[in-house]
């Protein structure tokens, strides 16, 4: 009989050799500012794209974003792919108290809430499908913390375009703030 303590656990990468191969080849092509760590379960780290969506980007996400994508750090569990990964935004961090209300859609534990359901995951979807999803995250949170929403939408903006103008509204509006507050410190 086999002592529990005598079994050796190994890396999900191991036990899912082409999952893992499939996962390097999708994430190198499409989110090459991303760099794989083989450390625990395996992570990516780095800055996503701003606008890695399939439609023309917005008049005013540049200056909306502040001019970069958002950077994250993508935490694998050794259950991959039966359960999806975790995605923890590093730059910007969302503050703690929005990780304590729904209207941000970030976990208790700081990751994005990018699932209706806990069963929305399927294990044969892309690892990319979710970091587009992110990085739309990215931009629904600067409309919020812009004011231009009061909660993130319910199906997110990766398929839906009609957020899209209130993308410009909202850069606009922030580059007025920008400029005010510029000129009441010079005076």
């Amino acid at each position: 009989m086999t002592n529990v303590r005598d079994i050796t656990p190994i890396n999900w990468w191991d036990a899912e050799p082409s999952r893992h191969a499939k996962d390097q080849q999708e994430v190198a092509a499409r989110f090459p500012d991303l760099r794989w760590v083989p450390e625990n379960p395996g992570r990516w780290e780095g800055r996503l794209p701003m606008w890695p969506l399939d439609r023309t980007p917005p008049a005013g996400l540049l200056d909306l974003l502040g001019g970069e994508g958002m950077q994250v750090v993508i935490l694998y569990r050794q259950a991959y792919p039966m359960v999806p990964p975790r995605i923890y935004p590093v730059d910007p961090r969302p503050e703690p108290l929005e990780c304590t209300q729904h209207r941000w859609h970030v976990m208790g534990d700081g990751s994005l809430c990018l699932f209706q359901t806990e069963t929305a995951w399927d294990p044969a979807d892309s690892i990319c499908d979710l970091l587009v999803k992110a990085a739309a995250w990215r931009v629904e949170y600067a409309l919020l913390k812009a004011g231009a929403l009061t909660e993130m939408t319910v199906n997110g903006i990766v398929r839906d375009s009609q957020h899209d103008d209130l993308i410009t509204r909202a850069a606009l509006s922030v580059a007025a703030d920008a400029e005010s507050a510029q000129l009441a410190e010079n005076r």
